[in-house]
C-alpha cells in the first residue's frame, strides 16, 4: 500500500519535473535569443545571424500554413493563377506570383497592383501597362513618348513591343517581363503605333484591362502619307513613285486605299472599331503638329489625362532650327539636350501638287467626321 502511494508520488513529481525543465529550456532560449537580437545591427556577426535562423525557423511553419491559405482562397484567382484539378500535374513552366507576407496576413490583397513581380530587393515590380500609346505611325509617337519620359511617375519601355498585334501567341506574362520596374504611383507604358490599324487590338487590350488608358497621335493624314512614303523609300529607293502608289487609276483619280499609306489615314474607320470596346472618355488624341509647334501645351494635356502632375512644362523643351521640331534641354537620365535620332524629320520628296490635292478631297470627309467624333477640331481642312 505504502510502496504503492510512493509510485504514484514519484509519477507526479517527474511530470512536473519534465514541465519545469521544458519550461526553464523555453526561458533560456528566449532570453538567448533576445540577448543575440540585441547585437547591433549595423555590423551583423554569425551568432546573430544563427539566431535570426532560429528565429525564421520558428515562424516557418505559420508562414507556410499562411500562404497555402491564401493561395487556396478566392484571392488567388484575381492574379491571374486559375485552380488546378487535384488530380492534374503542374507544369513545370508555371510559377505563381505571391504577395509579400505582411499583405498575406493583414488580408490587404484585393488590389491588383500586387499582380508585378516583387523585387526582391523592393525596387518596385514589373507591371502590364496601364496606358498605352496606340498610333499612328508617323504622327509623333516616339517624340511624345521621350518627352513622357522625363516625367518621374511614367516609366515606358523603349522599344516598340507589338505584342497586341504581332506577339500576343506569347502570353501576358512574356509582356509583363518587358516592362520596366515601377514603384507604387508609377505608371507603366509603352508604345505601339500599329495597334490602332489592328483590327484585334481593341479587344487584346480590353481583355487585359478595360481601364487602360489609350493615347493616339494624329497629324494631317496627306502630310503622314507622305512622311510615311518617305520612310519606306530610304530604306527601299527602288519603289514606285508616291503618285503611282496613290491611285488605282491616275486617270479616274480612284484613290487606292489598300496602300497602307493612305489606309492608316482613315482615322474614323479605325476609331469606330476602338468604340466598340472602350469609351471615348478614356481615349486621348494628341495632335502631332501642336506637339511641334507647342509641346508643352500637348504634354499638359496628356499629363492631365494620365491623372499626374504638370511637371512637363516649357522649362524643358528648345526649338532645334535644323531639325525643325523641338528637342529635349534634358533626356531621361542625363544632363545633356537630346533630340531624336537621324530618322526623324527627313526632308520629304516633291510631290505633284494636283496629287496632293486629290487626297485632301479624299480625306475630307473622313476628317469631318473624325472632328464630330473626337470633338476636337485639327485643322487639316483649312
Amino acid at each position: 500500500m505504502a510502496f504503492s502511494r510512493i509510485r504514484k508520488l514519484d509519477s507526479a513529481s517527474r511530470g512536473m519535473s519534465r514541465t519545469a525543465a521544458v519550461m526553464l529550456c523555453s526561458c533560456l532560449t528566449s532570453l538567448f535569443l533576445l540577448h543575440c537580437l540585441r547585437i547591433s545591427s549595423s555590423s551583423p556577426t554569425p551568432l546573430r545571424a544563427r539566431a535570426v535562423g532560429l528565429l525564421e525557423n520558428l515562424r516557418s511553419l505559420r508562414t507556410r500554413r499562411l500562404v497555402q491559405e491564401w493561395t487556396l482562397g478566392s484571392q488567388l484567382e484575381r492574379y491571374g493563377y486559375a485552380r488546378r484539378p487535384r488530380d492534374e500535374a503542374p507544369q513545370p513552366e508555371e510559377t505563381l506570383i505571391l504577395p509579400p507576407l505582411d499583405l498575406v496576413t493583414s488580408g490587404r490583397v484585393s488590389s491588383p497592383r500586387f499582380a508585378g513581380k516583387l523585387s526582391p530587393l523592393g525596387e518596385g515590380s514589373k507591371k502590364l501597362p496601364q496606358a498605352l500609346i496606340i498610333g499612328v505611325k508617323k504622327g509623333g509617337t516616339r517624340a511624345l513618348l521621350e518627352f513622357l519620359r522625363v516625367h518621374p511617375d511614367i516609366r515606358a519601355v523603349g522599344a516598340e513591343p507589338h505584342f497586341f498585334d504581332r506577339n500576343y501567341d506569347n502570353g501576358l506574362e512574356w509582356y509583363r517581363e518587358l516592362m520596366p520596374k515601377t514603384l507604387e504611383g508609377q505608371i507603366t507604358m509603352e508604345k505601339t503605333p500599329s495597334y490602332f490599324v489592328t483590327r484585334e487590338a481593341p479587344a487584346r487590350i480590353s481583355a487585359m484591362s478595360r481601364d487602360t488608358k489609350l493615347i493616339v497621335v494624329v497629324r494631317d493624314p496627306v502630310t503622314r502619307a507622305i512622311s510615311d512614303y518617305t520612310q519606306t523609300l530610304s530604306k527601299k529607293p527602288d519603289i514606285p513613285s508616291f503618285e503611282s502608289l496613290t491611285f488605282k487609276n491616275r486617270t479616274t483619280g480612284l484613290i487606292d486605299t489598300s496602300w497602307s499609306a493612305i489606309q492608316i489615314g482613315i482615322y474614323a474607320k479605325h476609331l469606330d472599331n476602338w468604340l466598340q470596346y472602350f469609351p471615348m472618355g478614356q481615349i486621348l488624341f494628341v495632335s502631332g503638329e501642336r506637339l511641334i509647334s507647342d509641346p508643352a501645351g500637348e504634354l499638359g494635356r496628356v499629363q492631365d489625362f494620365l491623372g499626374l502632375k504638370r511637371i512637363i512644362t516649357d522649362k524643358h523643351f528648345y526649338f532645334n532650327q535644323t531639325k525643325g521640331f523641338p528637342c529635349l534641354k534634358k533626356a531621361e537620365g542625363s544632363s545633356k539636350p537630346h533630340c531624336l535620332g537621324k530618322t526623324k524629320g527627313r526632308t520629304h520628296p516633291n510631290i505633284d501638287p494636283e496629287v496632293v490635292q486629290r487626297l485632301r478631297d479624299f480625306y475630307r470627309p473622313f476628317n469631318l467626321k473624325f472632328y464630330q467624333m473626337t470633338g476636337r477640331f485639327f485643322g487639316w481642312d483649312e
